[in-house]
Order: C-alpha cells, then sequence, then structure tokens
C-alpha cells in the first residue's frame, strides 16, 4: 500500500467523486516556495486513489492538490474551488497517511483519515 492515500467524496450529489486529478507533492525546502512532485493519480469509481506514491516517504512537508475544475466541468457543476491542496506534515515515517477530500461546489472538508 502506499505510504499516503486519499479519496474523494461529493457531497453535493453523494457519491464518490470518480476521475478527479491528484497529485502529490514534497516541500523542496523550509520556506515551501518550491515543490518536489512525487506522484499523481485519479480517484477510481469508488472515488479512492490507493496505489498513491511510494509505500515509503521521507518525514516532511507534503501537499495533495486536487483539480477539481476538472470534476466539476466534467459533473455540470459550476465550482468555486477550480482547486483544493492540502497541506500536511508527514510526521512519522512508519505511518500511514490518508487525505480525504468532502467536496462540494462552495466548500470543502478534509481530515486526517485512517
Amino acid at each position: 500500500m502506499s505510504h499516503v492515500t486519499t479519496h474523494v467524496l461529493d457531497a453535493a450529489l453523494g457519491r464518490p467523486a470518480a476521475g478527479v486529478p491528484v497529485r502529490l507533492e514534497a516541500a523542496a525546502d523550509a520556506e515551501r516556495t518550491s515543490w518536489t512532485p512525487v506522484a499523481t493519480g485519479a480517484t477510481d469509481d469508488d472515488g479512492r486513489i490507493p496505489d498513491f506514491g511510494p509505500e515509503q516517504l521521507p518525514a516532511g512537508i507534503y501537499r495533495v492538490t486536487f483539480d477539481t475544475a476538472n470534476y466539476f466541468d466534467r459533473t455540470g457543476q459550476r465550482g468555486f474551488y477550480p482547486e483544493v491542496s492540502v497541506v500536511f506534515d508527514l510526521s512519522d515515517a512508519g505511518a500511514h497517511y490518508h487525505v480525504p477530500l468532502l467536496l462540494s461546489p462552495f466548500a470543502f472538508s478534509t481530515y486526517r483519515g485512517s
């Protein structure tokens, strides 16, 4: 399993958000002014990316960015947020990190999943 996984739930439609392009990046400097690509993917029919990047990552600051404009266009919704970025601290190199997104056209939320 990947060290980092994600899923997207379309809260407005009440179903998984399939086909959302997502990228994972690592902070390249302490100020987080540049980022190094780690992985890219798209959510499956269940709104998940179970194999998102390597099995192990070093501790550090990471960012998951969801291309929500692409998803909203394909589903005929007009969204306010063209992308959503979630920056998180991967402090325990031995732990699994699940970064889900609950999405609607005018709001989003996230949490550390399991």
